[in-house]
């Protein structure tokens, strides 16, 4: 009787990351409208989503301070795994296959239990963020109703409020430079290989660190084309949502190799 040789443990291959040049974020923004251009009703209904959950966020909480600031905080922390769907489109036009929108919800099904896992630690981090954001205007500022708005209204009548300011931005933008450290590439490689949520962190962090200016540079388009999906008062995000999300795809899709020899297989 001949014996299978045992294939590797779930989740335990390390895959390849490669080094891109400078210029491929703009492939991956090209690549993405091509795949939005190509399933669009799917890819808008998401765009939709992200902006009705932005005005909703605004009608119900734009004067109290720490309900906006769970609000918004969650809501960005845990939009790489809302994108999800849009991942998923991506990855079945791959394959030469459509998508409808209930379609590409499914595709976070086949590997839950790592999606969920990573889902918590987001969750983590923005509860985090909520109770830092509390403190520091507790401290700092307990005339101020904590949110946002207040503290541009009082910023020029102290230093001390711009401090608070300045000191509420570094801790709020290094937390996201995690969150985007550490999903930029987990949530793809999760919902397209039999992978767990530890080595697809890792992944991300590799990859980061492996083309650390291209990163920043992609990091910093994500963030611009966000605000500008803000300043049309959420609409603009009916379009830029998908377009990033399916450009977040390729990014993964660039970066990262696993041979073809080597487990885990790509999620059929």
């Amino acid at each position: 009787m001949r014996l299978e040789p045992t294939p590797p443990a779930r989740g335990k291959t390390a895959p390849k990351v490669h080094s891109v040049s400078a210029n491929r974020p703009f492939v991956w923004l090209v690549a993405g409208w091509r795949d939005l251009r190509a399933n669009p009703i799917a890819s808008l209904a998401f765009g939709l989503l992200f902006a009705i959950a932005g005005d909703l966020i605004t009608i119900f909480a734009w004067r109290n301070g720490q309900v906006f600031i769970v609000a918004t905080s969650g809501f960005f922390l845990v939009a790489p795994l809302l994108a999800g769907g849009l991942y998923e489109i991506s990855r079945r036009l791959e394959t030469g296959q459509s998508s409808t929108f209930f379609v590409s919800l499914a595709g976070g099904r086949r590997n839950a239990i790592e999606l969920s896992k990573l889902g918590l630690l987001l969750a983590a981090i923005g509860l985090a963020w909520e109770r830092i954001s509390t403190l520091l205007f507790a401290f700092l500022a307990p005339d101020i109703t904590p949110d946002l708005l207040a503290l541009l209204a009082e910023i020029h009548l102290s230093t001390d409020h711009r401090d608070l300011l300045l000191i509420w931005i570094l801790i709020g933008g290094t937390l996201a430079l995690i969150v985007f450290a550490i999903t930029v590439i987990s949530v793809p490689l999760l919902l397209d290989r039999h992978t767990d949520f530890r080595t697809a962190m890792l992944t991300s962090l590799r990859a980061v660190d492996a083309n650390l200016l291209v990163m920043t540079f992609w990091a910093f388009l994500v963030v611009a084309l966000t605000a500008l999906g803000f300043v049309t008062l959420f609409f603009g995000l009916i379009v830029l949502m998908p377009l990033i999300g399916h450009a977040s795809w390729h990014a993964y899709r660039d970066l990262v190799e696993f041979p073809a020899d080597l487990l885990p297989p790509r999620i059929s």
